[in-house]
């Protein structure tokens, strides 16, 4: 018998527990001191986002297997740990999708028509029907990410009647046929030609504050601008001043960058603004769907089927797992580094293993055991540049989805160690290489393009080339220096003397884009850029 304990509140549909094999326990909102005395009953454990799945958690689950999170977001769990264990995650990313994509449409209309205004001065006693509102049909709707949500907002929006365009730059020209979406290939060419902006993209460095006053400006006059996405994506102080100079004609927000907003926030005050409390999962049936859904994933895991997006690699027992995980954390962060680099779009990777991999299978690992160091790379590219969650199972279909074509390479040799796992990446045009290994269970870079070099992925790192002269690496320290930001490693590769040359700067912190445009505008420098592990 199969016991699986449910330890935070979530909904399940009448009969959800009535599973043959398989004992199903349910204490709402169960204290931390009862799950660790009682977790080593269980081989399924499903929280919300209130428990915390730590090192001190998995520990005492004896039995544990399977970890699932109702929800999209995983950052109570120690992703690390699990896997070190052998004990597989999962999560719901989907459950709420449809949800998510029906409340943007809600504030859309809702904030076209007014009814934030109408509704306040009603309860106020006053009846004005002198206000006129904005239809949406034949309207132009522009859309920040075509990921789940992006495609549900699309496919509610042409039922309304409106003209589609999008803003994706890793989404294949497939989908948008098949979507029936205009493509944008640049935010400004969105944003030039749309009535209506809504964003669908994670909240990271690169998409914060990604709709400014600048952006704003950029929309023709009386536009309105929808987020149900992340707080910090459009800035809340431009759709104010916006609102304010009657550039935009209305505004609908789900998320603030600080929930709940302080009662003097720009936007509480205004008419022409429909606010709603982060509520794009918060529907009956999407509720209904986190919990029955993350229910079913881990019964299947349990008894053998990890087809449902596991986030961690599910077919590497707990051994495999210990020795391969430093390849797997070298490969997502190199996959993590060419998503940085400055080149287009991959049209394709190839991840060529060279040398034996440590493994408990006799002669090395497997073609099996590899793919979850492969897929590493493809989740550490993926994360940066879809708005999708890449995990072990569907990062080969994210990639195809983005137009990215995959391959894998074996060879029994390494040129300079045991083993490397070498990395190449096209745009199409341009080509980029990576190579790295581990030092017993330390990730290293090995090698930039046929740069040859030693450093470890972690924190910040400026990468440039460079003509090879004398002074190089002390003038660009003294900027940083200048700048404040401290060099806490330095390597360098060449290709003969006097040609061109790279340097690898470990930094403690992200050098401004002032400083990098700084470093870019010396003579000797051919290209830098700042990579984020």
């Amino acid at each position: 018998m199969q016991r699986i304990l449910i330890c935070d509140e979530m909904k399940f549909r009448p009969g959800s527990f009535d599973r043959e094999g398989f004992a199903i326990e349910y204490v709402v909102n169960m204290p931390r001191e009862d799950i660790l005395k009682r977790l080593h009953e269980f081989d399924g454990l499903i929280t919300r986002s209130r428990t915390k799945v730590d090192v001190e958690l998995l520990e005492a689950g004896s039995r544990l297997r399977v970890v699932g999170r109702g929800g999209v977001g995983i950052d109570n769990i120690d992703l690390e740990a699990a896997s070190r264990k052998g004990i597989v995650v999962f999560n719901a990313p989907e459950a709420n999708t449809v949800s998510a994509g029906e409340l943007a449409i809600t504030l859309m209309l809702a904030a076209s028509r007014g009814v934030a205004r109408s509704d306040k001065l009603i309860r106020a006693g006053k009846w004005d029907r002198k206000y006129l509102g904005r239809e949406v049909k034949e309207k132009t709707l522009g859309i920040v990410g075509l990921g789940r949500i992006g495609t549900i907002v699309a496919n509610r929006a042409m039922g309304l009647k409106m003209n589609v365009v999008a803003f994706d730059p890793y989404i294949s020209d497939r989908k948008f046929e098949l979507l029936g979406v205009k493509r944008a290939h640049g935010l400004e060419e969105l944003l030039k030609q749309i009535d209506v902006l809504t964003v669908h993209v994670p909240l990271s460095e690169e998409t914060f504050d990604m709709i400014g006053a600048r952006e704003i400006a950029l929309m023709p006059a009386g536009g309105v601008v929808v987020n149900a996405a992340r707080g910090g994506i459009i800035n809340e102080a431009a759709i104010a001043a916006a609102l304010e100079d009657g550039h935009l004609f209305a505004a609908g927000v789900d998320v603030f960058v600080t929930e709940p907003p302080s009662l003097d926030h720009p936007l509480l005050g205004r008419d022409d603004v429909v606010m709603t409390a982060h509520l794009g999962a918060n529907t009956v049936e999407a509720q209904d769907r986190v919990g029955n859904e993350i229910l079913e994933r881990v019964c299947a895991a349990l008894v053998g089927d990890f087809s449902h997006g596991a986030i961690n690699a599910p077919k590497l027992d707990a051994d495999t797992l210990e020795k391969l995980g430093p390849y797997m954390t070298l490969s997502e962060r190199m996959g993590t580094m060419l998503s940085q680099l400055e080149i287009g779009k991959a049209t394709e990777i190839e991840v060529e293993f060279a040398g034996k991999f440590p493994s408990t299978n006799v002669g090395g690992a497997n073609s099996s055991e590899l793919e979850s160091v492969f897929a590493s790379v493809l989740i550490g590219y993926l994360k940066r540049t879809t708005s999708e969650t890449p995990n072990f199972v569907n990062a080969r279909a994210l990639a195809r989805e983005s137009g990215i074509a995959v391959s894998i390479k074996q060879t029994d040799e390494s040129e300079d160690y045991a083993n490397e796992i070498k990395v190449t990446m096209t745009d199409g045009k341009r080509v980029r290489s990576l190579a790295g290994t581990c030092f017993g269970r330390q990730p290293r870079i090995t090698r930039i393009r046929n740069y040859r070099l030693e450093i470890a992925p972690e924190g910040f790192a400026l990468i440039a080339t460079n003509f090879d002269q004398p002074g190089v690496v002390g003038k660009i320290g003294s900027l940083l220096g200048e700048a404040n930001v401290n060099i806490a490693g330095m390597q360098l590769g060449r290709d003969a003397p006097g040609g061109k040359a790279l340097f690898a700067l470990s930094l403690d912190a992200r050098p401004s884009d002032a400083i990098l445009e700084s470093i870019r505008g010396q003579d000797f420098i051919e290209s830098a850029f700042v990579v984020e592990f």
